[in-house]
């Protein structure tokens, strides 16, 4: 029994191995927050410019745990809380303590002093250095800011004298009686313990220890409560009033819970001072039965009503009156596009050569039994371009040796483009593609008209082509959610990105849609200029929508970054994770248009080719495209980035990395197909749209459906005609960073676009502050320093003064307007 209970009480201790990894996770991640935190303020300003290059490798970091420690640093100092960060790294190894039941803080009352300290520290260290510098990050700043311009820095100063006043007060006890009393206690209890250490005669001293000989044992210490030890009291001598009292090694848990129910506990056993005359414990007397005279009525309360708030109620009462909110209403009497625009190219039904098959057949098994491979069954599958042959070898028969017979069979069937497969994905077969020799086209409006097509309940449907049994491929560009073309001249890559656009059209409303179209070739896309006003998104002052020039192409994909930061501001507003579940919202006139809210229609980039924009601009674009893929998903942006040159120098990692759906048309070499692929096969293809698909798990062999350039032109007139909205989708301004000046030699043509909005904020705040410019305007570091050069170059602030803020020179508005007269008129 005693063997048992010892297991049970052991097995309680024991911590789980996930509790255990836990702990050691938060007390790690305390220890990387703390050490990253301290190397990003002793480095700051060099920090901050290289949280934004995390992809870069060029760019080399003076944190102690790199980007990473670049990104956490900027992230919870600069961008947030300060110095106060560090309570958060704290926090982190209090709970990692917690997990390994190691009591060394009470949570609770830990959390609400971290709160105390992370609410009021950056607003201290926002006072104290006046928003320079780091210490107290964007919110200590704004905070100390919003009070300051209310109550004025000597309220600010009391309220914070009076918080920290009354949080040490309240948490210390620090009135005057309470810290008397606390005095009186400490010298009692010296005195006290001293005073009982010394005894009072030879013959006390001698009572006192036969009384301990007498009732207490060898191993007890002279303790005052002895009950409550967990030693055996099993040789303590009592009168027969009591029964021994059972500890915990000697009852279960389980025991000890029902004795308390049904019994009432006595009170501690009270041992005499003196060994002649033992007092007797006292026994609790049990309580009497009351006898049950009195009704006893058990009422059991229903749960009130849930309220509804008044937010909800209100748009309960909005889509009562006016229904839901109908994103169409604009264009009402829209017309989605109909098949007979698209072109008929008559019977497409497969036709079957059994004098080719049986050929093929026959050539593939005399072939491989060359080679000793024996085959067990063979299966023939007949698609628009190629028939897969799929093949068993017999037992004991390796994979390898049958694929690296694939130049040996494309000699012997004559063909171009064997591709072997080996095994094929979830099946225990080994397919071989042989292309036919006369081909079945797959026309665009076969697809298009297909029930798999028409059904299609996706967010952006995309039907590609047919499949080698012959089954059309419809996928969706939102869970894509990015995707990647390549493919060597001629192989049907534009034809492709024609069939994407013109499905999206099939499918789509203008008001549900618009696209972004770079061309560089500057006649693929030019078809669509005439849904402009329909489908199509551009910048604010631009007369064409389809960009062709590539110095416009980086503006463009800047301001889509901007675009998406601004949809991102709103679905955190709207307490919303993607663009579908906002767009719900709008819908249900949950959100308020007069807050900024709209309906979010989905942004689709086309770049027709990349490798052009990757000469002409580089990093430049890159960057851009790389942001937009790596964040863009949930607010609705997804990119079609297509390309001739699959080299490594244009499909970069950082633009692999997040494209993980990618289409490879025929391309030169193995090296290509790798690049684009990360596996060799489209080198193997016959063109003439025939492709593979990557979805990140899968190939897929298909047929790219073919669309010709007079059905694009039919479906952008009949769009065209149409009512359209009165001027394109525009996304937000963006100006470039060009901006520089030096220091003396202020040139009005060169100023930043940003001078005077900057120029008047330093004069209207008498603040000349860099910091306060980054954050008022919300630039990068580096170019509100170019900012600042150029105000001290024309004489709106002084020079340069450590830590300090740079003097204004100007002391109204009104001086800063005339300075700026005279600067347009040189």
């Amino acid at each position: 029994m005693n063997n048992e209970q010892n297991t049970t009480s052991n097995s309680s201790k024991i911590i789980s191995k996930p509790r255990i990894i836990s702990g050691v996770t938060l007390i790690i991640l305390s220890i990387v927050l703390t050490l990253s935190f301290v190397s990003y303020l002793m480095n700051w300003k060099a920090d901050q410019s290289q949280a934004g290059t995390m992809t870069d490798k060029t760019v080399q970091s003076s944190n102690l745990f790199g980007k990473i420690g670049d990104w956490l640093g900027n992230l919870f100092i600069f961008e947030s809380i300060g110095v106060a960060a560090f309570v958060v790294a704290f926090l982190c190894f209090v709970f990692g303590t917690l997990v390994f039941k190691k009591n060394y803080f009470k949570p609770w009352k830990t959390i609400s002093h971290s709160l105390f300290f992370i609410c009021w520290t950056p607003i201290f260290f926002g006072a104290v250095t006046n928003g320079e510098g780091v210490l107290g990050g964007v919110y200590g700043y704004q905070i100390m800011d919003y009070l300051k311009s209310y109550i004025g820095s000597v309220g600010l100063w009391l309220v914070l004298l009076v918080s920290f006043t009354l949080y040490f007060v309240l948490e210390f006890n620090l009135r005057p009686s309470s810290i008397k009393n606390k005095l009186n206690d400490i010298n009692d209890n010296t005195f006290g313990k001293l005073k009982s250490l010394m005894p009072d005669s030879d013959e006390e001293f001698e009572a006192d220890e036969e009384l301990e000989k007498e009732i207490v044992p060898e191993n007890i210490s002279n303790n005052p409560n002895p009950v409550k030890t967990d030693n055996d009291f099993s040789n303590i001598k009592v009168t027969q009033d009591f029964e021994p009292i059972k500890t915990p090694n000697q009852t279960s848990f389980k025991e000890d819970i029902k004795e308390t129910i049904k019994e009432s506990v006595p009170e501690p056993i009270v041992l005499s001072s003196t060994p002649s005359e033992p007092q007797k414990p006292v026994v609790q007397t049990p309580v009497a039965k009351v006898e049950d005279d009195i009704t006893f009525n058990v009422e059991i309360k229903k749960d009130e009503d849930f309220a509804v708030s008044p937010e909800q109620q209100k748009s309960d009462d909005l889509v009562s009156k006016h229904g839901l909110y109908d994103h169409k209403l604009d264009l009402a009497k829209f017309q989605m596009p109909s098949v007979e625009l698209l072109k008929d190219y008559g019977n497409e039904e497969i036709t079957i050569n059994k004098d080719e098959l049986e050929e093929n057949k026959n050539r593939i098994v005399g072939l491989l039994k060359t080679f000793n491979v024996g085959i067990s069954e063979i299966k023939a599958t007949i698609g628009p371009t190629v028939t897969l042959y799929e093949i068993v070898p017999e037992a004991g028969i390796r994979v390898a040796a049958i694929k690296k017979l694939q130049d040996d069979i494309a000699l012997n069937l004559s063909a171009l483009g064997i591709r072997i497969i080996a095994p094929m994905p979830g099946k225990g077969t080994i397919g071989i593609e042989v292309p036919r020799k006369n081909p079945t086209m797959v026309s665009m409006r076969s697809v298009v008209a297909s029930p798999k097509f028409q059904s299609a309940d996706m967010d952006l449907p995309i039907v590609f082509g047919r499949t080698i049994s012959n089954e059309v491929f419809v996928a969706d560009l939102a869970k894509m959610p990015h995707l990647l073309m390549a493919g060597a001249t001629g192989q049907g890559k534009s034809v492709g990105i024609n069939a994407i656009l013109t499905s999206l059209i099939y499918k789509k409303h203008p008001s549900e849609l618009k696209f972004v179209m770079v061309d560089p070739k500057k006649v693929e896309l030019s078809l669509y200029s005439k849904i402009e006003r329909h489908y199509l998104a551009k910048l604010p002052d631009t007369e064409d929508a389809i960009i062709t020039d590539n110095a416009k192409v980086i503006n463009t994909l800047n301001s889509l970054c901007i675009e998406m930061d601004d949809r991102y501001e709103l679905l955190k507003n709207a307490f919303c994770k993607n663009i579908k579940e906002y767009n719900a919202k709008f819908a249900q006139r949950k959100l308020n248009p007069e807050n900024g809210h709209r309906y979010l229609p989905y942004i689709v980039l086309v770049v027709d080719e990349f490798a052009d924009l990757i000469m002409t601009a580089g990093k430049e674009v890159e960057h851009p495209i790389a942001r937009l893929a790596q964040l863009a998903r949930a607010i609705g942006i997804h990119l079609i980035v297509a390309t001739q040159r699959p080299s490594v120098n244009v499909i970069t990692g950082m633009i692999k990395a997040n494209f993980p759906a990618r289409v490879a048309f025929r391309v030169i070499s193995g090296v290509d197909s790798k690049t684009i692929l990360d596996s060799p096969g489209a080198e193997q293809l016959v063109g003439k749209g025939d492709m593979l698909y990557f979805n990140g798990n899968d190939l897929t062999r298909l047929q790219c459906a073919f669309v010709d350039t007079p059905e694009v032109e039919r479906i952008a007139e009949f769009v065209g005609e149409q009512k359209g909205y009165s001027d394109a989708y525009l996304l937000p301004e963006y100006s470039g960073e060009d901006g520089s000046s030096t220091v003396g030699a202020f040139d009005p043509n060169e100023k930043d676009a940003l001078f005077e909005e900057g120029a008047r904020i330093v004069v209207s705040t008498q603040q000349g502050s860099t910091s306060m410019l980054q954050r008022q305007l919300k630039l990068g570091y580096n170019r509100a320093g170019r900012i600042m050069d150029q105000l001290e170059a024309a004489g709106v602030v002084g020079g340069f003064n450590g830590a300090k803020a740079r003097e204004v020179l100007i002391s109204d508005l009104n001086g800063l307007e005339r300075l700026l007269d005279e600067l347009k008129g040189r």
